[in-house]
């Protein structure tokens, strides 16, 4: 029988707890514990505890799934403990003693080191710096000699086309030649770099044929609904290799999900601008055209713990990653990569649109990410020298923006902005390092997030608090005036506020509230869940309103030299959209102002295109007026008739969908755990 009971864990907490749930420090150290006694289902009760003493017992090793999320302090020194990757569990550690287990030795620290990413103090030592150089300096060496070793000695034996057993042969070959053969560093630490060096190398395997890794699953969390969670998981896992379902691609013809693909690989149904036809017509019509797209990837990379069951977490945001070319960014048609960085469930990743690569993903275990946004910063590294890089920003349930310099597959900082959800962020477009977050504690504020230097240090601070009257679900600079004003999307409305920084108020009240056509009159109150701008003047909004998209212009709606807050302002329409006549919210829309185009996903799995470059130079004159008819979709994507493991998905919602600058590619995010994306053709 286990020594551990309800009761003993009650009476060792410190201070004495009524419920395990409220323990937030317990002292189980001179108990003579083994393994064993170390039950995970009691374990996984202990939903808040942050500080474990495990000092003085037998214990060899750690269970795998103890489940302590919120476990920040650990001290298990004077054990017999053999092995240190079990903790890889508790990812929030922040300080960890295990100092005379004698089995233990330097290859375990740097083994801690590298898997528990927001380590300060290792036996009582700050190895901050230390730990940053084994995640970044070590990994991107051995990365580098694993990959050249590859190239040098084994991938001309592989044929062009393989068999099974002839890819595990090599496999094995391969992973046993790597650990002998490439070193780095002391011989001290021989026995860390073969680890690493097994690692990086099925990984590499996993990109580069398709392989799976041999890692374990990690548990699935279990939550209780009724308890808000208070923790943070700062576990960036950029080592961490998705798992990637190819449910339909044209070039791949095996692989462990059965596909049967829909019949037709292009959409050619349009109608032209001028034409009224209805929306079943636009759906089912196909006609040769100009503007034509095809399914190249169907991609299923932000499972819960790798699962290739997870068919519910839910893609809510993706952006194309920019060009560091400072002079191709000036022009937005060559201003983006061919990368784009997607967000759902407890992870983020970069997928290569071309081949479907996903490069890199990010996991946070306890978070659930809404929203990503880039910014290429100047930062100083070695020798003094200035070079600009990519920085992701990633935000969701926690409130918290995780900052990501993704050339370092390094998570260098995060920000804790918001005590409740943030729904979006965005970068400014002129001031590199100034960030808008979106929260659903009615607030959208600007932070600076400061550049970091060499060591990665940074300081970040909040320039500016804006006041909504309900919660913000998307926001745009005004592009003509992107440091003056500022556009939300809201719960009960849309809202502008002024954003200029000379002005002395700290926390500001919205500066208007627009309102749009209801039925026979003018109403504000309604949830605005899509806002982008097409071009300088016309804004894309999709409000509560059943089937209809609005553009209205921006200049002509908003009175700036009018004086005071909270106007009340009518929205000049400038046409209609015609789109689903579905009432379900949050599927958003999405703009291509080089191409002007506007894009926005339905209830079941289909992408609404609408191409409006015959209407931009009537928008644009002094007296432009109102269409007079809805505008009908140029195309309409349909969702092909998929099939994994024989079975269809269920029903397919588009979250969200977005095209490159360029608009070669289209990525789709749908509530089924499926990126799409299209090319056009």
């Amino acid at each position: 029988m286990s020594k551990i009971t309800t009761e003993l864990l009650l009476e060792r907490a410190v201070p004495r707890s009524t419920r395990l749930r409220k323990i937030e420090t317990l002292n189980l150290s001179k108990l003579q514990l083994k393994t064993g006694d170390l039950d995970p289902r009691l374990f996984s009760r202990l939903r808040h505890l942050q500080k474990l003493d495990l000092s003085d017992n037998l214990l060899d090793k750690f269970p795998n799934s103890l489940t302590l999320p919120d476990l920040r302090v650990l001290n298990c020194s004077n054990n017999k403990l053999e092995d240190v990757t079990a903790l890889k569990q508790f990812p929030l550690l922040e300080e960890l003693t295990y100092e005379n287990n004698v089995y233990l030795t330097l290859n375990d620290d740097y083994k801690v080191m590298f898997l528990l990413q927001n380590l300060r103090l290792l036996n009582g030592k700050d190895i901050t710096k230390l730990a940053n150089h084994v995640r970044r300096v070590n990994s991107r060496k051995l990365t580098s000699k694993v990959t050249a070793h590859w190239e040098k000695f084994f991938r001309d034996q592989l044929p062009e086309k393989y068999t099974a057993e002839q890819v595990k042969s090599i496999k094995k070959k391969f992973l046993k030649s790597v650990q002998t053969n490439v070193v780095y560093g002391p011989s001290s630490l021989s026995e860390f770099t073969r680890w690493r060096v097994k690692m990086i190398a099925e990984e590499f395997l996993a990109y580069s044929l398709g392989l799976e890794l041999n890692s374990d699953t990690e548990p699935e969390e279990k939550t209780d609904e009724n308890e808000e969670e208070s923790t943070e998981s700062p576990r960036e896992a950029a080592e961490d290799v998705a798992q990637v379902v190819h449910i339909y691609d044209p070039l791949l013809t095996t692989g462990a999900v059965t596909v049967t693909p829909s019949k037709r690989k292009r959409n050619h149904s349009k109608s032209s601008p001028g034409n009224k036809r209805s929306k079943s017509q636009a759906s089912t019509e196909e006609e040769a055209e100009d503007v034509s797209a095809e399914p190249l990837h169907f991609l299923q990379c932000h499972s819960k713990g790798n699962s290739r069951e997870d068919f519910k977490t839910q893609l809510w945001s993706c952006v194309f990653e920019p060009v560091l070319d400072s002079g191709a960014r000036k022009d937005p048609i060559v201003s983006s990569s061919r990368t784009v960085a997607t967000c759902g469930g407890e992870s983020v990743c970069l997928i290569d649109c071309e081949t479907g690569t996903v490069l890199k993903k990010y996991k946070v275990a306890t978070e659930e990410f809404f929203s990503v946004a880039w910014t290429t910063l100047t930062m100083v590294i070695s020798d003094s020298r200035k070079k600009a890089h990519n920085i992701l920003a990633a935000a969701g349930r926690r409130g918290i923006v995780k900052l990501i310099h993704v050339a370092a597959d390094f998570c260098y900082g995060e920000i804790k902005a918001h005590k409740k959800p943030i729904a979006t962020v965005c970068f400014s477009p002129t001031q590199e390092t100034h960030l808008f977050t979106a929260s659903y504690d009615k607030r959208i504020a600007l932070w600076d997030i400061g550049i970091p230097d060499c060591d990665y240090n940074f300081k970040a601070s909040q320039l500016l608090v804006l006041e909504t009257a309900s919660i913000p679900l998307r926001i745009a600079l005004v592009p003509t005036c992107p440091e003056q004003y500022l556009l939300a999307g809201c719960e009960d409305g849309c809202f502008a506020w002024n954003i200029k920084l000379d002005k002395g108020q700290k926390s500001r009240p919205f500066e208007a509230i627009f309102q749009f056509p209801d039925d026979e009159s003018m109403t504000t109150s309604h949830r605005v869940d899509g806002l982008a701008f097409l071009n300088d003047d016309v804004v894309v909004s999709k409000s509560s309103k059943p089937g209809c998209i609005y553009l209205w212009s921006w200049s002509r709606s908003f009175d700036a030299k009018g004086k005071g807050c909270q106007r009340t302002m009518s929205a000049v329409i400038l046409a209609e959209l015609e789109w689903s006549t579905t009432d379900m919210s949050y599927l958003t829309l999405s703009t291509c102002p080089a191409k002007e185009y506007v894009f926005c996903g339905d209830e079941k799995g289909s992408v609404w295109m609408y191409n409006l470059s015959g209407y931009s130079t009537a928008w644009g004159s002094a007296k432009g007026k109102r269409s007079e008819r809805r505008i009908s979709p140029t195309q309409i994507l349909k969702w092909p008739e998929l099939r994994v493991n024989g079975e269809q998905p269920p029903e397919v919602l588009v979250n969200n969908v977005v095209a490159d600058p360029a608009f070669t590619y289209l990525v789709v995010l749908t509530s089924v755990n499926i990126t799409a994306i299209w090319k056009k053709s």
